[in-house]
């Protein structure tokens, strides 16, 4: 398959370009910078040096047509609306990984993006690309809209307790903390050496865009509309997400069942793996891979259940997750291209 990047000069585009380096069947065929038209894939990214002799371009419909199959639209929320509608009209696949498609509705993407929705009949069409969970809907669609990897880190810890009914759907709480990369590539303040090292904080509590984005879709895994605070904290790392959920025990439950329920729920995701009982996940043992870690547990003491998931915020959290969805979308196997361990220490 040919394959087009638009927006490959971010750290998202430059973690598919080098998983694609390693997917047997697909190959980079035009990657688009406006910014950066002219210089080298090697020139932004040295470690990319299977690109060598590839450079970014602008962005142009019909040649971005006439030169790849199957698209992913790694630009800013707002931008990717711009360029999704053209590509996918024009008979493309398009894997979306900004947040221009993940919503239902317009008037709630205004609310928390601050910007008027310019194609939200493509927001009905779109299927929310967590293969997990909509597997079968990812199959038969042109149009995925990849989460956020936040919402990847929390519903991958919480949607077993939802599902079978474990836990209320009231008052849970997710607390997660992200290496900086999460921010993107664009230089930014908190961002800085001086401002992060050495130091954990919280940012944008109860007001995180991505808030929206699980309690639509954790609402739609069990049935009923939930309650979720989302606390986010930016951690001193260049990438890894680590997110421990409560929820309150509705039905009685042991941590040994809790860990057999989670096996079994899980079983057909070949990148969710289920930690043994008493262990705990950590960011650095799935760094540089698609793989989700999770362990949950029981606190009979105060009648709640602890579910924790780490992920790499570039790969299961963004890249990674894209490319499950081509492979869904093209008929290749879930998880070709994407078997490679984590990378440790």
């Amino acid at each position: 398959m040919k394959v087009g990047i638009i927006g490959a000069s971010g750290y998202t585009g430059a973690e598919l370009l080098r998983l694609l380096a390693g997917h047997p069947e697909a190959d980079a065929a035009y990657v688009t910078a406006n910014t950066f038209r002219g210089t080298p894939v090697t020139g932004l990214y040295p470690h990319l040096a299977t690109y060598a002799k590839m450079a970014f371009e602008e962005f142009d419909l019909e040649k971005a047509l006439g030169s790849a199959e199957v698209f992913f639209v790694a630009l800013p929320h707002g931008k990717a609306m711009e360029v999704v509608p053209g590509l996918y009209e024009g008979g493309a696949k398009v894997i979306d990984l900004s947040a221009d498609y993940r919503l239902d509705s317009a008037e709630e993407y205004k609310e928390w993006y601050g910007a008027e929705h310019t194609s939200p009949d493509l927001m009905r069409e779109a299927v929310y690309g967590l293969p997990e969970f909509f597997r079968g809907e990812i199959r038969g669609t042109a149009l995925a809209a990849v989460p956020g990897c936040y919402p990847t880190a929390v519903m991958l810890a919480l949607a077993p307790l939802l599902a079978k009914g474990i836990v209320s759907a009231e008052g849970l709480i997710a607390d997660a903390k992200s290496g900086v990369s999460g921010a993107g590539r664009a230089l930014s303040l908190g961002a800085h050496f001086a401002q992060c090292d050495e130091s954990v904080g919280p940012y944008n509590v109860g007001r995180h865009r991505h808030t929206p984005e699980m309690r639509l879709y954790l609402s739609r895994l069990c049935g009923s509309p939930v309650s979720l605070v989302f606390a986010p904290h930016l951690i001193p790392m260049s990438r890894g997400i680590l997110a421990t959920c409560y929820g309150r025990i509705e039905k009685a439950v042991s941590t040994a069942e809790l860990v057999q329920l989670y096996n079994d729920f899980y079983q057909e995701s070949p990148f969710v793996v289920v930690l043994p009982e008493g262990e705990m996940p950590q960011s650095k043992n799935v760094r540089g891979s698609n793989f989700c870690h999770v362990s949950p547990l029981v606190d009979a003491a105060t009648n709640t259940v602890i579910a924790v998931s780490a992920i790499d915020n570039l790969v299961k959290g963004a890249s990674g997750a894209a490319l499950q969805c081509m492979n869904l979308m093209t008929g290749c196997p879930e998880d070709m291209g994407l078997g490679a361990l984590p990378v440790f220490p």
